[in-house]
């Protein structure tokens, strides 16, 4: 009787067990998909870069140009923007309908999802080889704890959930660094022409969605090419030659989409630009140099973005919103005020004018000189932390003085919960990252590329980090994985995932 009891059990068990890993994942699709819903219903909004893209997609599809409309309904060619996003939006125009911008909020909502599943199976591929093989659990127990573990913290994260909603570059960027990472983790596992063709594709595209994307190539392609020329044995021979053909085929096909866009910028505009221009201004069109540099003198967090640096030129400069640290001395305040009054004081629609910029230049040169370690380190690091630890709200109904408790305390309270989870996904990648997981040095390489790039960058926005989210998704699920291997209290994720 009791062998039968036990065989039962044992019978159910291996069934239940059987249906357990489709349940956690049709869970974790479903509660993506729920959040991602809400989303789309609370914050879906079309302006400013949303028109800017659309209307490019839309004069792609409807004449052939890549161009933006002018007065009077001219067309006039542009190059601000990389064609990646405005062919996206182009495709999506043409299946569901001119201007639905709603239509590629759902297609980025699934890429978004499916980019869920490839992180998990990247992170269970990647999982670190001591734990894999530790006495408590098998290694395909550990992977799948890390895959499950990482598919949950994915869909369920309302930072990325939010930008799914929204007809902007970040949601297929993700998807596209998603698609990489999976397709190097099983080129490392099997080399291919298909998955060295679909890594190509996922790092090409991510570059002509922004250019910054191009770190993606420059951080994860070396991980292929090490990790298959150190093959040895009799293949060895037959492995270079077939690793210098895919080389030598993926970067011609990563850089003709580029070349063709540097080939039409030189004969629409006699310029070369391979990219797009770090200010987003065609050829003509007036950049404010000393503008910028001043600004950067004592740029510190997104409040400046939104209050200063967005505003002008086009509005006003109120010396209220700038912070005490625009000002090292009373006379060097007075030299503001008076630069301030001469750029309001115009009724060219506030226009920066070149004598004004090279004021502010000047201006930016004196505080430089008087504190270059100010300017060159502890500013630009600042910045990154702003763009890391703040609490992502910048896409919701919340004053940007949300940390004022007096004046809106369920918003500070939001926020500040807001700002605790962005540390927990933090802090779950960092133990992840303690663990080494395979591939570990090269998404630390992408992410120290992409601080550091951010560290140029005048006015921050929390956005900027949001493409280092997929792997701190595939590094935290590892690490949520371990943790409950570790405490040795509780066994239900491997259990489930049995």
């Amino acid at each position: 009787m009791e062998a039968d009891h036990h065989s039962q059990s044992t019978v159910w068990r291996r069934s239940l067990a059987r249906v357990l890993p489709g349940l956690s994942v049709a869970l974790a699709l479903a509660a993506g998909l729920a959040l991602r819903l809400w989303m789309l219903k609370k914050y879906f909004l079309v302006n400013g870069d949303s028109l800017i893209y659309g209307d490019m997609g839309k004069n792609l599809l409807l004449h052939g140009q890549y161009a933006l409309t002018g007065v009077g309904g001219r067309l006039n060619p542009t190059l601000i923007r990389l064609p990646g996003y405005p062919i996206f939006l182009a495709l999506c125009f043409r299946g569901f309908g001119m201007e639905n911008y709603a239509s590629a909020a759902w297609v980025q909502i699934a890429l978004e999802l499916a980019g869920c599943l490839l992180l998990a199976d990247c992170a269970g591929r990647i999982a670190p080889v001591a734990l894999r093989g530790c006495g408590f659990c098998g290694g395909a127990e550990f992977s799948r704890g890390s895959a499950h573990a990482t598919l949950w913290l994915a869909a369920l994260c309302p930072f990325t959930a939010i930008y799914a909603a929204e007809p902007m570059p970040e949601a297929l960027t993700l998807f596209m660094i998603a698609l990489a990472l999976w397709s190097a983790a099983r080129f490392r596992e099997r080399p291919g022409w298909r998955l060295a063709l679909c890594f190509t594709f996922a790092v090409t595209y991510a570059a002509l969605l922004r250019p910054d994307g191009a770190l993606l190539a420059v951080a994860l392609a070396p991980a292929l090419v090490f990790r298959f020329s150190s093959r040895e044995g009799k293949q060895a021979a037959t492995n270079a030659s077939l690793l210098a053909r895919m080389a030598l085929v993926c970067t011609l096909l990563a850089l003709a989409p580029f070349t063709t866009w540097t080939l039409r910028n030189w004969q629409l505009f006699h310029l070369f630009q391979p990219l797009a221009p770090r200010y987003a201004n065609d050829p003509g069109q007036e950049t404010y140099p000393g503008w910028q540099r001043w600004v950067k003198t004592w740029s510190l967090d997104f409040v400046t973005t939104y209050d200063v640096y967005w505003e002008v030129p086009g509005a006003p400069l109120d010396l209220a919103k700038l912070p005490s640290r625009a000002f090292d001395s009373p006379p060097q305040y007075e030299e503001t005020a008076a630069l301030a009054a001469d750029y309001n004081d115009r009724d060219n629609a506030k226009d920066i004018v070149p004598d004004v910029d090279a004021r502010f230049g000047l201006l930016a040169d004196e505080r430089i000189a008087a504190h270059p370690l100010r300017y060159y380190l502890w500013l630009p690091m600042g910045r990154v932390a702003d763009m890391w630890l703040r609490p992502r709200v910048e896409n919701m109904d919340i004053d940007l003085d949300w940390w004022v408790y007096a004046h809106h305390r369920a918003e500070t309270r939001f926020s500040w919960a807001y700002a605790g989870l962005n540390a927990l996904y933090l802090l779950l990648a960092l133990a992840g990252l303690y663990l080494r997981p395979r591939f570990w040095p090269w998404m630390v390489a992408y992410l120290v590329m992409r601080s550091a790039l951010l560290m140029t960058v005048e006015a921050p926005e929390a956005r900027y980090t949001l493409e280092c989210f997929p792997m701190l998704f595939a590094l935290g699920g590892i690490a949520v994985c371990a943790g409950f291997i570790g405490c040795g209290k509780t066994r239900i994720l491997l259990w489930l995932t049995r």
